[in-house]
Formats: C-alpha cells, sequence, structure tokens
C-alpha cells in the first residue's frame, strides 16, 4: 500500500507539459446534445470519457453531475487487456471483484442483482459467466443507489456497459493474442459510413477466445458477434440498431477447498491453489441474444423525443458437481473436515426479456435560469418461461434402498456406511472429495440417484415507472431534482392455475446540487434513495438462489430500501488534462436477505436489519503529458453491520468488503525524438486490503498488493502494435474473495499474453 500511495502522489506532484486534445468538454458536449441517446460512437482515444447519457438520460458532463461516476474506456481495457469485465472494472474506486464470476462489491455493499445494465437497459441472466468487452466502448460505474435512472438496482452501485456505435469515419482493427494458460484469442473492429452522405454508418465487432485456466479443470470457448447501425437522414432525426449474440461453454469454478482450521487456525495454503472440486464432464452453457433499437426526433430546437427497446433471450444449459457448502460428517453427525461433502446438479432453463424507455426532453428559459425537463415512461419485463427444470442428486443412501435428501442425518442405523481414515461416515448419494488426495474423472451420473426432481416455475416480474426530472441551471449553480413513481409486480407460476403475485409501489426522489467554484472546479452533493423487491425472477446472488426453483417468492419478504448521502469535488486540472472526482458518502440499506448458512436448513433464509456503509474515495484520469497517461483511484470503505437477528453482529464489520483498496495504470510512450520512439511501457498496481468472507467469520482473506506491466511496439509509419502484458510479476499468491472454506477464490499468478494487433 506505501508503495501504492507514493507512486499516485509522485505522479500527481510532477509538472505537466502541453497537449493537444480532440475536442474540448463543451464541444463534445454540443455534439452530444443532438443525439439526445447514444446514436454514434466515441471518436476520442484515450483513458478519459467526459460525459454520460446514462446517469440522466440526457448528455451532461460528469464533471457537472451531482453523483460520482467512474468510466473505463476502451482504450483503458485494450491497453491492459481487460478481456473481461472483472479486469476492466477493478481499476474503478470502490469496486471490488467478490469471486470468478461477474459478481461485484460496489461501496461495501455486495450485488443482488444479475445480469448487466447494456446501454441503460436492463438484461437478466446469471451471474456466473463474465461478459467479454470487446464489443463495449466504455464501462460506467454509478455510485450508490441509481433506482431513480435503472429502477430496481443495487444500492452500493450500477454498472453500465456501453457498446461501441458506428462512427463516420472508417475504423478497422483486427487482433490476434495468445498467451498463458493456453490462451487463444482473436478480435474485430470495423465501422464507417455505408454511403457517399455518411447518413448510414456501421460498426461490426466480434470476437472469439479458446482458454484453459489455472485452477484445474476450468476453461471456456467465448464468441461474440455484434453489428450495429445508424442512420441519420437528418438534422432531425436518429435511428440506430444493434444486435449482440454471445455465446460461452464452460464450466462454473465454484472456488478452490481448503482444510478446517486445526486447533483454531485456518491455512488458506492447506490446498494448491489450482484445486477444483468439479469433474472432467461438467459443463456450463450459456446463449444470449439481445436487439436493441434507439430512435430520436428533434420536433423543435426544445423539444425532443427519445424511446429505446430492448429484447433479449437466455438459455442456460449446465450439470456440475459442486460442494454442499459443507464439510463430509461421520456417523455422528461429527464433520471430517479433509472431505467435501458433495452433490450433483443438472439444470435448463430460458428467459425472455423487454425492456422499453421512451421520454419527452423540453428545453426552456426562466429569465437567467435555464431548464431541461424529462417527462417519461419505462417498462422493464423480465420472465422466466415454462420448461426449465433442476435435477439434483444429494444426501445419503439408506439400507432400505432408499436416498435421504437431507444434509442433516436422522438415525444413524438407517444408513449405508463407509469407512475413511478410520472413522465410519455414512454412504453419500455424491462421492465426497478428498481434499487430501484429489481425483480427477469423468464420473458416470448414472451412478447418482436423482432425488430432487424440480420443474422451475413461470415467473414474471414486471416494473413500471413515470418519471420528472428537472436539471435547472442558474449562474454557477445547476440542480439536478427527479421523482420517480414505481409500480412493481412478482408473479410466480405465472400463466398458470395456481398463480399468485406480490405488488410493491415507491415513489423515489432524487435531489442534487453543483456549484462551479471556478472553470476547473466543482463541488456538489446529491441525496439519493433504492428500491429494490424481493422476487422470484431475482435469486439475490448468493443467498436467495433456492427461490428461483420452488413454487413460493422471495417477494414474501420486504423489499430491499436503501439511501445515499455522498458529497464531493470533481476537477479539470492542468489545462484540462487530468480530470479528479473525491468524494464522501454514507449509504445505508434495510431488509437485507441472506442465506442463514444453516446445514440443517440450506434454504432457511434470514432478513437482516441493516448495514451502513461510509467512505472516501479517488479517481485521477488523464494525461501527465503527451506521452504519458495514468487512471489511477483509491478508496476507503468503513462498512458495518448496525441492526441484526443476532446481537453479536451489530457492530461488527461487513462481509466481503476491505477497508482500503487502491489502483493505478499508467502508460508511457517515448517520443518521436528518442531512440526508442517506436517503444511503449506499462505499469499497473492493485491493492486490497483484507476482507471477511461471506458465509463465515472464522477467518480472514488476506490483503494483497500485485504488479503488472506491458511492452508496447509499434514501428514508425506502420498501423501494427505488438502488445505484451505481464501480470502478477511478482507471482504473488492472493485471493480476490471467498464465501466460505470450501469456496475460495484465489487470484491468477503470473501470466502473459501477447497481442497483435493491425488498424486500416
Amino acid at each position: 500500500m506505501k508503495l501504492t500511495t507514493l507512486l499516485f502522489f509522485a505522479m500527481l506532484s510532477l509538472s505537466l507539459s502541453a497537449q493537444t486534445i480532440s475536442n474540448t468538454p463543451t464541444d463534445t458536449l454540443k455534439k452530444l446534445e443532438l443525439q439526445t441517446v447514444e446514436i454514434t460512437g466515441r471518436l476520442k482515444k484515450d483513458y478519459n470519457s467526459d460525459y454520460s447519457f446514462s446517469a440522466t438520460k440526457i448528455a451532461i458532463l460528469n464533471k457537472d453531475l451531482p453523483q460520482s461516476i467512474g468510466t473505463v474506456t476502451k482504450e483503458l481495457i485494450a491497453d491492459r487487456q481487460a478481456f473481461q469485465l472483472a479486469d476492466a472494472v477493478k481499476i474503478s474506486s470502490g469496486v471490488i471483484p467478490s469471486s470468478y464470476y461477474n459478481q461485484y462489491a460496489i461501496r461495501g455493499i455486495s450485488q443482488n442483482e444479475e445480469g448487466q445494465i447494456i446501454n441503460g437497459m436492463r438484461t437478466r441472466q446469471y451471474y456466473f459467466l463474465q461478459p467479454l468487452t470487446t464489443n463495449i466502448e466504455r464501462v460506467e460505474v454509478l455510485k450508490g443507489p441509481a433506482s431513480a435512472t435503472f429502477a430496481s438496482v443495487d444500492p452500493g452501485g450500477s454498472i453500465n456497459l456501453v457498446t461501441k456505435k458506428p462512427l463516420s469515419q472508417d475504423r478497422k482493427e483486427v487482433s490476434m493474442s495468445v498467451g498463458s494458460f493456453s490462451t487463444f484469442r482473436g478480435t474485430l473492429d470495423f465501422t464507417g459510413p455505408l454511403n457517399e452522405e455518411k447518413t448510414l454508418l456501421y460498426r461490426v465487432n466480434g470476437a472469439y477466445q479458446e482458454a484453459r485456466s489455472y485452477r484445474d479443470l476450468a476453461g471456456n470457448k467465448s464468441m461474440l458477434i455484434s453489428p450495429s447501425f445508424s442512420y441519420l437522414p437528418n438534422k432531425k432525426t436518429a435511428i440506430n440498431a444493434e444486435l449482440i449474440f454471445s455465446n460461452m461453454n464452460g464450466v462454473l469454478d465454484r472456488g478452490q477447498p481448503i482444510f478446517g482450521a486445526q486447533a483454531g487456525v485456518t491455512e488458506l495454503n492447506s490446498t494448491p491453489i489450482s484445486l477444483n472440486l468439479g469433474a472432467t464432464n461438467d459443463f456450463f452453457k450459456s446463449k444470449e441474444l439481445i436487439l436493441m433499437g434507439n430512435f430520436v426526433h428533434q420536433f423543435t430546437p426544445n423539444i425532443s423525443f427519445a424511446t429505446s427497446y430492448m429484447k433479449q433471450s437466455w438459455t442456460e444449459n449446465l450439470q456440475e458437481h459442486r460442494t454442499t457448502n459443507a464439510f463430509a460428517v461421520d456417523i455422528e453427525n461429527k464433520p471430517v473436515t479433509s472431505l467435501a461433502a458433495m452433490q450433483f446438479i443438472q439444470r435448463q432453463q430460458y428467459w425472455n426479456v423487454d425492456n422499453l424507455s421512451s421520454y419527452f426532453n423540453f428545453k426552456l428559459n426562466t429569465g437567467k435560469i435555464k431548464h431541461q425537463i424529462l417527462l417519461g415512461y419505462d417498462l422493464n419485463y423480465w420472465e422466466k418461461t415454462k420448461g426449465g427444470g433442476q435435477n439434483a442428486a444429494r444426501g445419503f443412501l439408506l439400507k432400505d434402498g432408499g436416498v435421504a435428501g437431507s444434509f442433516v442425518l436422522a438415525n444413524a442405523a438407517n444408513y449405508q456406511t463407509i469407512t475413511t481414515a478410520g472413522r465410519t461416515l455414512p454412504r453419500p448419494n455424491v462421492n465426497h472429495f478428498d481434499l487430501s488426495n484429489p481425483s480427477y474423472t469423468i464420473r458416470n451420473v448414472n451412478d447418482y440417484t436423482l432425488n430432487v426432481r424440480t420443474a422451475l416455475p413461470a415467473a414474471l416480474t414486471t416494473n413500471n415507472a413515470l418519471y420528472v426530472q428537472e436539471y435547472l441551471t442558474w449562474s454557477k449553480l445547476t440542480l439536478l431534482l427527479g421523482l420517480r413513481q414505481e409500480w412493481y409486480k412478482d408473479i410466480t407460476n405465472f400463466e398458470t392455475s395456481n398463480e399468485f403475485s406480490f405488488k410493491n409501489t415507491k415513489l423515489l426522489p432524487r435531489i442534487g446540487a453543483t456549484f462551479a467554484v471556478s472553470k476547473q472546479i466543482n463541488v456538489y452533493g446529491t441525496y439519493l434513495q433504492g428500491f429494490q423487491p424481493q422476487s422470484n425472477t431475482v435469486t439475490l446472488m448468493p443467498s436467495t438462489g433456492a427461490f428461483f426453483g420452488v413454487p413460493k417468492s422471495a417477494a414474501q419478504f420486504q423489499p430491499l430500501e436503501s439511501d445515499l448521502k455522498e458529497l464531493g469535488i470533481k476537477a479539470d486540472l492542468f489545462k484540462q488534462k487530468i480530470t479528479l472526482t473525491a468524494a464522501v458518502y454514507e449509504i445505508n440499506q434495510r431488509n437485507i436477505l441472506m442465506n442463514a448458512n444453516d446445514p440443517a436448513q440450506p434454504d432457511l433464509l434470514v432478513q437482516r436489519g441493516a448495514d451502513r456503509s461510509r467512505g472516501f474515495e479517488l479517481d485521477l484520469a488523464g494525461y501527465i503529458n503527451e506521452h504519458w497517461q495514468i487512471n489511477a483511484s483509491y478508496s476507503y470503505i468503513d462498512a458495518e453491520i448496525v441492526n441484526d437477528a443476532k446481537a453479536e453482529l451489530i457492530g461488527q464489520r461487513k462481509e466481503n468488503t476491505p477497508t482500503n483498496s487502491a489502483n493505478l495504470w499508467t502508460r508511457f510512450n517515448f517520443g518521436l525524438n528518442s531512440p526508442l520512439k517506436d517503444i511503449g511501457i506499462g505499469l499497473g498496481v492493485q491493492h486490497q486490503g483484507s476482507r471477511i468472507p461471506w458465509f463465515t467469520r472464522a477467518f480472514e482473506v488476506p490483503a494483497f498488493t500485485i504488479f503488472d506491466a506491458a511492452f508496447y511496439y509499434t514501428p514508425a509509419k506502420s498501423n501494427v502494435q505488438i502488445a505484451l502484458n505481464a501480470n502478477n510479476l511478482f507471482n504473488e499468491t492472493y485471493w480476490i474473495g471467498a464465501q466460505n472454506y470450501l469456496r475460495l477464490f484465489p487470484g491468477a499468478p503470473r501470466n502473459v499474453i501477447l497481442t497483435a494487433t493491425y488498424r486500416f
């Protein structure tokens, strides 16, 4: 941490030289206002994006937004070779990957929602496999509850993926990569006009990857194809259509199991970080198709209309061997901490999602006060269709040939038994995994008794919302005011004779103010509320997944409610070459739904009273000089449990949250007059403090600091770049998170990837 801090402040103290930027923020905003929503792409090619549509549904400079927003651009993604989302977002302050899944804690608050937000529209699919970043223009992290914009979203923050849009300039790029863990990858990005008038534009992004892993049995094959077209018939009308097809075949990596504590001491290195509890014939197949359309029409210079629609389908096909989250037990029901109790799962399901967002945008003046008023309607429609199902083999074999499905023993005399290391155990339906002598085989699933067969009930969740938003500017003061009325409905056993539903309504306010201290510095304050109903179509990962497979709904529990209070400063420093955002905040959330972690009742839920997260964060991005770019962040998080049914937890540190975390990435290209003029170098540092696992307080995940580096070779007067990225240079052993003794998530050892890129 000390080294990271020294590097950070040393770079801040350097004198900065002049640099030419393609667009000033004012020019950028004027161009964006004509779009209303994002129809054409971003032209700049650096680590900093100075605007956002998604935060307010209007074109607004990030500097003027009374809310913290972290941005990771495609240039930063490319320089770091961040092919998956977790590698991209970790540079943003307060964003902490929690596992190998597409799962994060933001500002100390663990995510509850699945799927992603893409171009401000809600998707729905399991979080197990991370999305590829090939078609992403930038990743935006809106800090705090963004329910005023996105409806039911997480209190800590929301990750919005902004896809690449067509450009009026011809740009084409292909790349090929090879690297550690048998990684092979190819990508393409083609864009430009399709006619001489440049009224019809296109963009095509594609990617394919095959990769193994430093984890036993893990690997994936991923394909992404995403064409996009924009039609600009005149200055008043703009249309965009975009397709995303994603097909991922891999396995679910549930993490590293370790031995139980010996004499009260937990040894995280008791097993190798490669150890995996799965089987050779496990698989996870995820297929997703998304179609998006945007239409914008400007009736007058002061009145416009915008509408966006998204259609998504998602199919899952799963087979896996995984732990029951407990060690095996002997015939006296005492844990055997060298054996992981196992179960076998098969699952198939299909989802259908529709999103609609429409609004009018009015601009008017009252004296010296400028108003921009939005009146809008949002519809979110998430359907889990009929025909899904899940089979499971678990429990113990009985002497009479039957199977006891419970994880806890009843009458010991009724069980078949086995002997292991001198101890007598009930014979499991699925063989235990021996941590002392791991064995990977192609398991014959016909050996199991599938004693839990579940038809996944059809379900529908709908959310309708009407909202009004006022963006008011007067002299140096801007106000962002909003009201959003939500009507939320959850239906279980949808379109069947035993259909039943839950309803929730909520009026959500939004209040924010920004004051321009000078042309370079703004200060802001904001108050937001969050509202997140529990639902059958939301499994509230990873705690309440049982609700998606039973004829009842998590909506029977109280909705998760939250609020944010935040003060901050945003600055354009050194002639707008460096942007800085600093914020202090407090987030409170209530009615948190958690798994009770009771082996006797694995589906038992408890609703915690309240959590509170306070913190400070700092983000910096831009140019130190014309050859030197930087992106850095720091986060301090004080998150604790303030109310709980278990009195001993009150005042305790919140799970899955490091108190301190910091990131740095910088790239330096040698100048044209240097003997090394074709060379660029990159350096990255990532630090995270210790954290408490999700479901146990018996041990801590230790702090870590790792270093990354990159070497870039770009021959003069050529369109080729060769990049060599090396991650975890000093081969540090570390863990990015943990759930319990049988699910730790070790980070990757030293690895490299070599990429050749050709632009034409």
